[in-house]
């Protein structure tokens, strides 16, 4: 869930200490999908889902620009006995890892992109992921209470995933963290590369 954005700290910043929403353990929505094939987990921040994935026996790739993150992921994978790759990759140039995947997963990602930055990832998605491959994406949604940033609506998932993709749900849910109430509200899309 890492990526740097103008007025925050630093992707190593963030994990300097666990930052909230490392709950060390994997989202319980994305712990309910079906999850097939190569694996992406775009800013996969200590490894969670990617971990999550090579536990089921997939080959899976975690990216973050946190290199404090990236290593305490590695950690988790040797100590686990799971084996998973973690590179320090930008989300917005997806292309440059010049691989396909058949599913990718975002877990905080997605949310903290606007503009000509989230039609880089978006177009960058679209690079790795193989027709038919699906994109899960657990990010704030704006029906969240408290003061956190980058807020989602319904219609900013739908707008840029507009053209070449069918969205097959956008439901809501939470994301838990360990601050506050103990969750945020968030919205769980489920996309398929067209």
């Amino acid at each position: 869930m890492t990526h740097a954005h103008p007025g925050s700290r630093t992707p190593d910043e963030l994990y300097a200490t666990p930052p909230p929403w490392d709950i060390g353990r994997p989202q319980p929505a994305f712990r309910s999908l079906t999850i097939r094939g190569r694996v992406l987990d775009a800013g996969c921040g200590t490894g969670e889902h990617t971990l999550l994935a090579a536990s089921l026996g997939l080959e899976a790739t975690g990216i973050d620009l946190a290199r404090t993150a990236l290593d305490q992921a590695e950690r988790k994978a040797r100590d686990r006995g799971l084996a998973a790759r973690f590179v320090h990759q930008d989300a917005r140039h997806l292309a440059e890892l010049g691989e396909v995947f058949d599913t990718v997963l975002d877990c905080g990602l997605f949310h903290i992109f606007t503009g000509a930055d989230r039609s880089s990832y978006v177009d960058g998605l679209r690079a790795v992921l193989a027709p038919g491959g699906r994109y899960s994406m657990l990010g704030f949604s704006d029906a969240e209470p408290d003061p956190w940033p980058h807020k989602l609506c319904r219609d900013d998932i739908t707008a840029a995933f507009a053209a070449g993709w069918r969205i097959e749900s956008i439901e809501p849910a939470v994301i838990e963290a360990r601050t506050g109430r103990g969750h945020v509200k968030a919205w769980l899309a489920a996309l398929t590369r067209l």
